[in-house]
This record gives C-alpha cells, sequence and structure tokens, in this order.
C-alpha cells in the first residue's frame, strides 16, 4: 500500500508500505554494506561541490557546472585534462573529481590533490596557479586564505606555508603527547585537533597528555609472536589525560597557549574564532560535565579575556557545537544550547550578553546549515514538524520568522551555497529512495517544495520480494511519552499465522533508529531476515536522540534501566498481536544495543529465547571517562547505580541461547568486557556461546561485515525458528 500524507497521521498504529512481491530474493551479498553488490542496490546519488553560488557537479571522469533552474550541465574539467594541465604522471595521476574543492568564488580555480601535491588549477586558462607539496600528511587542514596547511607527521605538528615551507611546531610528541589531533576520546562534537583563524594567519591545537592515562594491552596476532599493541584508555573514575590548547603565529613563528588554567579534570571543546581572527572562543567543562562556561581568549598572548556564558545542570550538560559569528555583524554570534529542555539556538552579542532566543518549542535543531546573508537569517534542520522527519527551515535573525524550505515531508539534508541564496536537498521518503532538489532559500523567490527535482532515483529493489515496512508509536513504560517504532514483515506475510520476532534495539545516546527516511531507516539485515520469515520490531526508547533533555536524561545514573522498560513495552505489544509467537521471541544489537541485548536477556529470561549481542558493554566502569561518567557519574560517586546496571551478577540468570560477538581488538568497548562476562557464566554454570574476529574494531570492516551478518542470521535460524 502506498503511503500518503503518512506523518499527518503518525498517531494510527501502523502504516504498512511496501509492493507486491517480486521474484528475486536478496543475498548479503547484495544489500549488506561490504556485499560484492551493495553499491548496485542502494538509491543513485550524485555528489556536488559549490563554486561560490556556482554548483558544480563531481563524477570519476570530469566536473559538471549545473544549471540551478535548467538544470542542463557542461563540462568544467575531465580527469584528462587536469592530468595535462597539472603534467601528472605514473603514480601522482589525478584520478577522480570526489574529493575536489573550488575555494575562490571570483577565481575559476580547482584545488585537486595527488599522491604528493595539491595544486591549484585555473580551469579557464588550463594552467596551475599554485602548488603544494602534501606527502606524509595525517589530519591535514588547509586555509584558503594563507594557503597553509597543518599536519601531523610522526607525533610532531607541522605547517606548510603558500611558500611550500614547512615548519615543524612541535619536538616533544609521541605516543604520550599528542598533538593536532581530536581529543577527549571524539566527545563534545570533537572531530579533528586543529583550527585555521579566518585569515589563515594564526593556528589554534590540541596538544593532550595522556602519559598518566592507563594502557589497555591488545594484541596483534599477525607476527609469529604476538605482539602487544597497547590502546591509552582512561576508564571511568580513573585517571584522565591533560588537554591544552596552542595557537601558532604564521608571521611571528611563536607558539602561546590559551591560559586557561589547570587542564586536570577538565574538557576544553567547540573551538572557533572571531570573524577579525584576534579572539578564540572555547568551551570549557568540569570533569562532573555539570558545568559548562563559554570563554574568550586573546589569540596573540594567549590571556584569558572574559567568561561569557554558564550554564550548570543537576545531571549533566553537554556542548556539542561552536559558536557561529553572524556573517554581517561581527559583534554578534549564535549559541546552541538545550537549557530550555530542547537543543535551539540563542543570539548573544560579544560581551555575553543574551539578546534573544532565535528557536522555542518541543523539538530540536538538529543542524545549522548556514547563512543568508542578504536575508539576515540562519538555515537550520530540525523536527519541528515530526519527532522522526528533518527538515529544513529558515530563521530571520532580525524578526524570528522561521519557514520551512522543503516538502514537509522525509529526511532532508541541505548544503548550503557560499553566500546562501542557493541549496540542494538531498532526501527521502519512507516510499521515497532519493530526491535531490535544487532551490533558492528565499521563499518569496521559490522553495525546494515547489522546484523541479533535479534527480529522482528509481528504486533499485524493483524486482526483488521486498518486505512489508511499517511504522507507527506506542507509549513508554512513564505511560505519557510517545516512543516511535519501526516493523518489517515477510513479502508474503500472512496475518492468520505465526512468525518468530526479532527486536532489534541500540537504545543509547547519540543515536536513533527510526526515522521517515526510505523504508522507515530500515537496515539491510532486517530486509535479509524478513525474507527468511521473521518479523522484525526496532523502537526507540527513551534515552535515544532529538527528542530533547529529558527523554535523554531520563537514563541518568542508571543506564539500561529505563531503556529496558520501554522496550518491554514494546514486547508488550508484540504480543498483543496475534501473528507474533510469543514463543520465539529473540533479540539484537550491538555497541549500547549488546549491552541492551544482554540486559533484556538475563533481566526477562523467560521472554527471549534468542539473543545475539555485538561489542556489549557489561559493565560501566570498564567503560571510558568521558562518556560513561556522563551517563553514569563515576564509581565511587555511584556505587549503587553501577552495581544495578552491570551484567555480570545477572549471568547466573541467563537461559536462552545467546551468543557474545566482538571484535578482538576492540577500542571502544576493550574485549575485557565480554571476557568478563564470559568468565562469570563459567563459574556460575550459563553457557553463552562467544565468537571473535581478530584484528577488528568495534565495528566489522569491508566483506567481514557480510560473514558477520550471516553468522548472526544462522544463529536465529539454529535456535528461534
Amino acid at each position: 500500500m502506498k503511503i500518503k500524507n503518512v506523518l499527518l497521521f503518525m498517531s494510527l498504529v501502523m502504516i504498512p508500505m511496501g509492493g507486491m512481491a517480486q521474484d528475486k530474493l536478496f543475498t548479503l551479498e547484495d544489500i549488506n554494506y561490504g556485499g560484492t553488490n551493495y553499491r548496485k542496490m542502494v538509491p543513485e546519488n550524485k555528489w556536488f561541490a559549490w563554486w561560490g553560488d556556482e554548483l558544480v557537479r563531481l563524477d570519476i571522469d570530469a566536473c559538471y557546472l549545473v544549471d540551478k533552474k535548467k538544470h542542463t550541465e557542461k563540462v568544467l574539467a575531465s580527469t584528462e585534462e587536469i592530468n595535462k594541465w597539472a603534467g601528472t604522471k605514473d603514480s601522482q595521476t589525478f584520478r577522480h573529481f570526489y574529493n575536489v574543492s573550488f575555494p575562490y568564488a571570483d577565481k575559476p580555480y580547482v584545488m585537486i590533490q595527488n599522491g604528493s601535491e595539491r595544486m591549484l588549477i585555473d580551469f579557464k586558462k588550463h594552467t596551475v596557479v599554485w602548488r603544494q607539496s602534501c606527502t606524509d600528511e595525517s589530519n591535514g587542514e588547509w586555509n584558503k586564505e594563507s594557503r597553509a596547511v597543518a599536519y601531523v607527521r610522526e607525533h610532531q605538528l607541522f605547517v606548510r606555508d603558500a611558500d611550500n615551507e614547512e615548519r615543524q611546531l612541535t619536538t616533544d610528541g609521541s605516543r604520550d603527547i599528542v598533538y593536532g589531533t581530536a581529543v577527549h576520546r571524539d566527545e563534545f562534537g570533537i572531530s579533528k585537533g586543529t583550527f585555521w583563524s579566518n585569515d589563515g594567519m594564526k593556528l589554534a591545537f590540541y596538544r593532550m597528555d595522556q602519559s598518566m592515562v592507563a594502557d589497555y594491552p591488545q594484541v596483534n596476532i599477525d607476527p609469529s609472536i604476538a605482539a602487544c599493541e597497547p590502546d591509552k584508555y582512561p576508564m571511568a573514575g580513573e585517571m584522565s589525560h591533560k588537554v591544552t590548547v596552542g595557537v601558532y603565529d604564521i608571521k611571528t613563528k611563536n607558539i602561546v597557549y590559551l591560559k586557561a588554567g589547570d587542564p586536570t579534570d577538565r574538557y576544553f571543546t567547540n573551538i572557533s574564532w572571531s570573524l577579525d581572527s584576534k579572539t578564540i572562543y572555547m568551551f570549557e567543562l568540569n570533569r562532573d560535565q555539570n558545568d559548562c562556561r563559554l570563554v574568550s581568549y586573546d589569540a596573540t598572548t594567549g590571556e584569558r579575556v572574559v567568561e561569557l556564558y554558564r550554564e550548570t545542570s543537576e545531571k549533566y550538560v553537554e556542548p556539542l557545537h561552536p559558536v557561529m559569528f553572524l556573517p554581517w555583524d561581527k559583534t554578534k554570534f549564535v549559541m546552541q544550547s538545550q537549557k530550555d529542555g530542547y537543543n535551539h539556538l540563542y543570539l548573544f552579542d560579544k560581551s555575553g550578553k543574551e539578546l534573544k532566543q532565535l528557536t522555542k518549542g518541543e523539538w530540536v535543531v538538529m543542524e545549522v546549515c548556514g547563512f543568508n546573508e542578504k536575508n539576515k537569517s540562519v538555515i537550520i534542520a530540525a523536527n519541528k514538524d515530526n519527532a522522526i522527519q528533518r527538515n529544513i527551515y529558515m530563521v530571520n535573525v532580525t524578526d524570528g520568522k522561521m519557514s520551512r524550505l522543503d516538502n514537509g515531508r522525509g529526511w532532508h539534508n541541505a548544503n548550503i551555497s557560499e553566500s546562501g541564496t542557493w541549496f540542494y536537498d538531498n532526501y527521502s521518503e519512507p516510499d521515497v529512495p532519493r530526491v535531490i532538489n535544487i532551490a533558492q532559500t528565499n521563499a518569496k523567490s521559490g522553495t525546494a517544495a515547489d522546484a523541479k527535482p533535479y534527480m529522482k532515483a528509481a528504486d533499485p529493489w524493483k524486482g526483488y520480494r521486498i518486505p512489508e515496512f511499517l511504522s507507527g508509536k506506542i507509549k513508554a513504560a512513564d505511560g505519557t511519552t510517545d516512543l516511535y517504532y519501526r516493523m518489517v514483515r515477510p513479502a508474503d506475510f500472512d496475518a492468520s499465522k505465526k512468525y518468530p520476532t526479532v527486536v532489534y534495539v541500540y537504545g543509547g545516546p547519540h543515536a536513533h533508529n527510526v526515522d521517515a527516511r526510505w523504508h522507515w531507516s530500515s537496515r539491510s539485515w532486517e530486509t535479509y531476515m524478513a525474507q527468511k520469515g521473521y518479523v522484525l520490531f526496532i523502537m526507540d526508547n527513551r534515552g535515544s536522540e532529538n527528542r530533547g533533555r529529558d527523554f535523554e536524561q531520563a537514563t541518568f545514573r542508571q543506564l539500561g534501566q529505563v531503556e529496558m522498560a520501554d522496550q518491554m513495552k514494546g514486547v508488550e505489544y508484540l504480543k498483543s498481536l496475534p501473528y507474533v509467537d510469543q514463543e520465539k521471541i529473540g533479540v539484537h544489537g550491538w555497541s549500547f544495543g549488546g549491552f541492551m541485548t544482554i540486559s533484556l536477556m538475563v533481566n526477562h529470561p523467560d521472554v527471549f529465547k534468542v539473543g545475539v549481542a555485538g561489542g556489549p558493554v557489561i559493565d560501566w566502569k570498564w567503560y571510558e571517562v568521558m562518556y560513561g561518567e556522563r551517563y553514569m557519574d563515576t564509581p565511587q560517586t555511584n556505587p549503587e547505580g553501577y552495581a544495578k546496571t552491570s551484567l555480570l551478577p545477572r549471568a547466573k540468570d541467563l537461559k536462552g541461547k545467546l551468543q557474545i560477538i566482538t571484535g578482538y581488538n576492540d577500542p571502544t568497548v576493550v574485549p575485557q568486557h565480554c571476557l568478563s562476562f564470559i568468565k562469570k557464566c563459567i563459574e556460575v554454570g550459563t553457557q553463552p556461546d562467544f565468537f571473535v574476529y581478530p584484528g577488528e574494531p568495534h565495528n566489522m570492516r569491508g566483506h567481514q561485515s557480510v560473514h558477520l551478518h550471516e553468522r548472526i542470521t544462522q544463529y536465529f535460524e539454529d535456535y528461534l525458528k
């Protein structure tokens, strides 16, 4: 049944979608990531780059200038031409356009990079206008204004300037002293370790001293005698690393460090620059993560200037986004906070005075996509129209007027042009594989909702036996909160039959499973299982993302407890369905979902017959400081919570068939978790199964993912059917 206006009546218990049964059957090589045929089974896509407000489509053999209204294209350059103009050959051949950029709106330059050089090529004059060496760079970050690049090599931080002169900034870099990379284990929105000023003449960078952090003894089994290759892993309640922020000045060649005080048990995050490149802004958070301050620093001297903002909480404050100055007003910036219960935008002046709240309501701002300088507006992605949608809006900074730029359905990702007057929108809906629209952000002159699609992808699954994809919502264990679910049923579903049912779960913060994308964002393994005669049920419990502060923080200091209560409400709903075989209910999840899988198996042993837990947390005292202490506090301050949530005492309660799977070299949920649980099961006489992937990290890479999902499938086939 085709879906029409499904999100307008989401309160219906379930809304089926899918086509009539076809002939072909899926294999994991078809639909699992890493499979040999996987790329042919995902919806068609296109890749682009903005050249100012001009849109360029990127492909392997050429790049094309797109007429944004007519959707016609003309070739800007081909790979053959680029190699001819650049004089590249052999191993340095330029091979595709997917990673190029057009950094200057007023110049016909394309930035390319091969194995040894980055170059600016004038695609109108067919000449190389500038080139720079780029060999042996790690974590490289280039600045278009100064044309300088910062990078790491053999633990040391370097800068290469526009004249190709390399300067080594550090000498004490090592495994213990880490420069220019993400710190605090990528928490607090941190994804990199270098930050150029707007004029490209100063570089802020992280220095992390982790000499005091304990080693976790990972083992490399490939040598003839296995070798210890330890990870630095700060476990909850244990010694953590110390981070400082340095600033390098290209002109003076000097380095100063921000005078932020003792870095012990503090987190420095979301670094940003003033538009004039004179001031650095940084959020500072205590180790307890309940006291957050926005502080400014003089970039020349490193002196602390002023504390502009402070936010405290009885639970935790989690800064995830740097402040963003208005392109048209260097005295004002936009800050994100969920201090009113939902992540919203606030306008401040540079002295720290809050001028106004720009967005408000029981919904969250998911991303700031950009600014429209002409209209004095900020463009955002948010779930204002529906909790499981992502739509694009323009918010006028002056009067607060908010207008939607898309069709009001589905899950949209907008990429904004340099001036903010144009954007392309790559989106899907539950029954729409992919659409790409190109439109203006000015709602008066046209919107993406009215625009003729640039591309509408065909269904790559046409001709296959496609299962039924359903969505709906039920009440949480608190009796009031709505929880959204997805269900996948076999293509030949017959409500008069009984079906084995698998609950797939994640359940933790910073993630969700159900949204209004194609097939309700269903994972390909669910399709494979439905094809084998299973019903799949997936629900986002309290604690997951995009539903506001209180929804997430309901799990504070007791991870897994509220989540289990909500998941059992889902099971209660499943048991009300006549086609669910109540004697054949299984559960599967990975990471936090692995923790949830075992939690459900040992706390409700008479409900779940079979479980497969991947990379599971077993006891939160063995998880890392930043994430673990945010939600659980420390083992010293919350012993009751750690005791309640540990799965070790519940090993004796295991009744069903449980398979635990882990990457043998997992640096995220270290193998100590599952090994300790296996040891406890041996002590108490319960019998889980165990499988490892040698050399693999937290998630299986490449074709090993196909092997993994065949193993998971076979376990349910052997013991649940």
